[in-house]
């Protein structure tokens, strides 16, 4: 591993900052854009279900090109797969915006995460590289603070620009962003790790030290559980615009807002984490968090299918919600990250991938719920949410003795 210099306090919050910002890439994608669903329906003739696949093709593409970056960025350093990555995201924006079909769209998409993903995987891998273990999930709560405007920031302006502008211009600033940051991340952040021209990759390779990685009994534990809570967050982001803007009959704009604000609780949750893990283990937090979230899908389901979920009632379930995933989630990826001391980035890779493919069924799923329900109301947003966190809290409620027991998570001083 690359043996980086001591970092001075500024040093420091400017490295996190320009972590968290490609972490937001990938988020900041998705969020942009939802409020525009109805209009692509309209402009590509086809239905806000249909417009769903993209959502789910950019899932799918996160989650398999997580797994290239991992050994490329393992064997080259951090920052050349980066850029490649980046400058990948910049085209496919291209193609979003001159998208003539709905199938086009999904296609663009799917090409678009296999650029944005790169952030998602360097900014774990850094974490590894710059910061102790016993401080990792603190610092992915700092992340998540960062990632956090994506859903504060993206959704009203993507309704602002779709209602004055239309859906297009959304990816004309998507690619536009990325070109900016880009060029702050060449100028301004570490090379964290040297090439190794040890590393091999080779497919026969690559897979065995996918395996070696995955072979961690904690690792697939935690990795799948922390997939699942975020699959429930993601079901949420596919079901929202038909909840809020069809169900409970906000405009663009208010869905925006609403959107927004939701997204405090995950703000809230990741910062109250970092005091919580003070007093508290990673795995404990994370039980807690997930079995509340359990009792807040339940809760939505019940809703909405006696009828009784009117706007407040939503608010206050999701915002319960989103709370809970913003202490879970970092304390889920440190939990999973922690036996690896090399082969960082594959398992940074491979654990994002396993997050992103729950997502994408998570979408999917809602999608494919809402066509076969002729719509369906928000059951389909609900009863996945509640399905991922309930299997989340199975997955984390096991004891295992096997490599690492709870005891032994560090505390975060």
């Amino acid at each position: 591993m690359y043996n980086y210099p001591p970092m001075t306090g500024s040093e420091r919050r400017k490295v996190i900052i320009l972590l968290g910002s490609l972490s937001a890439v990938g988020p900041f994608s998705v969020d942009m854009y939802l409020p525009g669903f109805a209009a692509i329906a309209r402009d590509l003739s086809t239905s806000v279900a249909s417009v769903g696949y993209s959502l789910t093709s950019y899932f799918i593409g996160i989650s398999l090109g997580q797994l290239i970056y991992g050994p490329l960025t393992d064997r080259f350093g951090r920052k050349p797969p980066l850029m490649a990555g980046l400058g990948i995201y910049l085209a496919a924006t291209l193609a979003c915006l001159l998208s003539p079909s709905i199938t086009w769209l999904v296609l663009a998409r799917l090409v678009m995460a296999l650029g944005a993903c790169v952030g998602m995987v360097i900014s774990r891998a850094v974490v590894r590289d710059l910061f102790p273990v016993r401080e990792s999930a603190s610092i992915f709560s700092t992340l998540i603070l960062v990632i956090a405007v994506s859903p504060i920031l993206a959704p009203s302006v993507g309704g602002y620009v779709t209602s004055n502008f239309g859906w297009r211009v959304i990816f004309l600033i998507l690619g536009i962003f990325s070109f900016a940051l880009a060029v702050v991340v060449w100028i301004g952040l570490p090379e964290s790790k040297s090439a190794d021209r040890g590393v091999s990759l080779r497919i026969g390779d690559i897979a065995k030290r996918y395996y070696q990685v995955a072979r961690k009994p904690t690792f697939g534990r935690y990795a799948v559980a922390s997939g699942l809570a975020s699959g429930g967050m993601f079901a949420y982001i596919a079901g929202a615009p038909y909840t809020f803007m069809t169900v409970l009959g906000l405009s663009q704009t208010q869905f925006g807002w609403a959107f927004a604000l939701n997204a405090a609780g995950l703000i809230a949750g990741s910062q109250i984490n970092r005091l919580a893990l003070r007093r508290f283990d990673a795995l404990r937090i994370a039980r807690f968090c997930v079995g509340v979230q359990v009792g807040a899908g339940l809760c939505l389901t019940a809703a909405v299918a006696t009828g009784t979920a009117s706007l407040p009632v939503m608010y206050l379930l999701l915002i319960t919600f989103m709370f809970c995933a913003g202490m879970a989630n970092p304390d889920t990826t440190a939990l999973a990250l922690e036996p690896f001391s090399e082969n960082i980035g594959s398992a940074s890779a491979l654990l994002g991938s396993v997050q992103m493919v729950t997502a994408a069924l998570a979408t999917g799923a809602v999608s494919l719920l809402a066509e076969v329900f002729s719509g369906g109301g928000s059951l389909p947003m609900t009863i996945t949410i509640l399905l991922c966190s309930s299997l989340s809290l199975l997955l984390l409620s096991r004891r295992t003795t096997l490599l690492h027991s709870d005891a032994s998570m560090a505390r975060v001083s």
